[in-house]
């Protein structure tokens, strides 16, 4: 039987259509230094690139 690894299943998000998002980097410390805009797009979920995105859904056979 196959499990989800839950590393993986704990940092990304299956969408209903198909597509995988991650969170931003970098939103943890030293945020005095970076603007108002950088901060509020790492708030934001992005996507994943097509290749890594194969592998994330690999790991995650139930979401």
């Amino acid at each position: 039987m196959q499990k989800t690894k839950k590393s993986i299943a704990k940092r990304f998000k299956i969408t209903g259509s198909g597509k995988v998002l991650r969170r931003g980097a970098g939103k943890r410390h030293l945020l005095s230094a970076k603007s108002v805009k950088q901060k509020r797009n790492m708030g934001r979920d992005k996507s994943v690139c097509p290749g890594i995105a194969a592998n994330v859904k690999k790991a995650m056979p139930f979401a």
